[in-house]
């Protein structure tokens, strides 16, 4: 995929194969996912950030986000180096 048919056509990032369906920086990427772009072009998630449905969040803490992407504790139990209920 060519950057300059991105910049005249950003609905290519929209075809199959594609890295993601957003245009930034002339690349195609994902906001959902991407740590260089999360949740909108050009924010950077910090260096122990993950990108999680458009949200920087720290996956060693984060008890809905408990070592990786949507991977929730149970209710009343806490996320500590990303794992739920960790002793």
């Amino acid at each position: 995929m060519k950057t300059h048919s991105i910049l005249k056509n950003p609905r290519l990032c929209h075809t199959k194969g594609s890295p993601g369906p957003d245009c930034c920086n002339k690349k195609c990427v994902n906001v959902m996912t991407d740590k260089q772009n999360c949740g909108l072009c050009g924010r950077k998630c910090k260096h122990m950030e993950i990108c999680c449905k458009g949200s920087c969040v720290n996956p060693m803490v984060n008890k809905r986000h408990c070592g990786g992407c949507n991977y929730a504790c149970k209710r009343g139990d806490f996320c500590v180096h990303g794992m739920c209920s960790y002793a």
